[in-house]
């Protein structure tokens, strides 16, 4: 009968133990995953900046290119009429 209640006492404290060490382990991986949304966040927003940056430098290289190909047929006009009036 000893023996039952030691084995008994036994479980008893080895289930607790186990529950005990699981929430241990579980609040470092909340926290793991908090922290890993926290940086993917983060990592869309600077996605999000980096692409309108993007958006940004291409609307400027395009107005850029159109003022250069306005410069250069205003170049190429003004040479054609110089080479007619000589």
């Amino acid at each position: 009968m000893l023996f039952k209640k030691i084995a008994i006492a036994a479980a008893v404290a080895t289930t607790l133990a186990f529950v005990g060490c699981a929430k241990k382990e579980e609040a470092p991986a909340a926290a793991a995953a908090t922290d890993a949304t926290a940086a993917a966040s983060e990592a869309a927003d600077a996605a999000v900046d980096a692409t309108v940056a993007a958006v940004d430098a291409t609307v400027a290289a395009d107005v850029a290119a159109s003022e250069a190909t306005a410069a250069a047929s205003e170049v190429a006009t003004a040479a054609a009429s110089e080479a007619k009036a000589h």
